[in-house]
């Protein structure tokens, strides 16, 4: 993500879209295709398990949120997320922002529109130069 390597909490996390996706029978990011979905986990937060499947313990679904986190830092160590499988009635449940704020979607439209704007910006900055130094010289 972001330019860097891959690690070992690169594989958790795959273990924890794996997981949701078994749990939810759906992928936690949507889209079309590969960009949009990366462009989706970068943008936004997946729906709570337990909004797809309210059959998940709410320990699970920190065991899921945990493996899931964007920052690697964050995420967890392998024998750590062999543990909290384990041992899920030991869990503590995180009062996560994510989990609250996952309906507000954000789309990579705004993004696009103000490349395109910025682009289109280009060539009237060189004619803007060009007729300054024009009238100058």
């Amino acid at each position: 993500m972001k330019g860097r390597r891959g690690d070992a909490r690169s594989d958790l996390y795959a273990l924890g879209v794996m997981l949701y996706e078994m749990l939810t029978g759906k992928t936690p990011f949507q889209g079309s295709s590969p960009f949009s979905i990366m462009n989706d986990r970068l943008l936004n937060d997946s729906i709570p398990p337990r909004e797809l499947e309210p059959a998940i313990t709410p320990q699970l679904q920190e065991i899921i949120c945990r493996a899931l986190e964007r920052e690697p830092g964050r995420r967890y160590q392998a024998a750590e997320f062999v543990d909290d499988l384990e041992h899920q009635d030991e869990v503590g449940v995180a009062d996560r922002a994510e989990l609250h704020h996952w309906r507000q979607r954000r789309s990579p439209r705004l993004r696009r529109v103000l490349f395109y704007l910025l682009l289109a910006m280009i060539p009237v900055a060189i004619f803007a130069m060009l007729l300054y130094v024009a009238k100058h010289t």
